[in-house]
């Protein structure tokens, strides 16, 4: 079983920067893909950034630029780096884990950019 912790959400103005975290615990063998998805009201979630273990990253073309992603292998732990957010970023954020071809998705944190 894995549980996934994630932090950093909350509400921002525009402009602002936040950092979301994701943990990955219990039955983790080898984490292959590490990333975060999101999902505003009315909409499907979405791509936002999604790396795979040697540290390639696919981003959304909406976050290119603004939203680095990165990743502790040792510590499995994953993490967004969001700056010069915008309202259009308004969203829940999902931690993405993909362990031996299984996702895993965290609990959701809610981002609000609003001034």
């Amino acid at each position: 079983q894995v549980q996934l912790v994630e932090s950093g959400g909350g509400l921002v103005q525009p402009g602002g920067s936040l950092r979301l975290s994701c943990v990955a615990s219990g039955s983790i063998f080898r984490i292959n893909r590490m990333g975060w998805y999101r999902q505003a009201p009315g909409k499907q979630r979405e791509l936002v950034a999604d790396s795979n273990r040697g540290g390639s990253t696919k981003y959304a073309e909406s976050v290119k630029g603004r939203f680095p992603n990165s990743r502790d292998n040792a510590k499995h732990t994953v993490y967004l780096q969001m700056n010069s957010l915008k309202p259009e970023d308004t969203a829940v954020y999902y931690c993405l884990v993909n362990i031996r071809g299984g996702d895993y998705w965290g609990q959701g944190t809610q981002v609000t950019v609003s001034s």
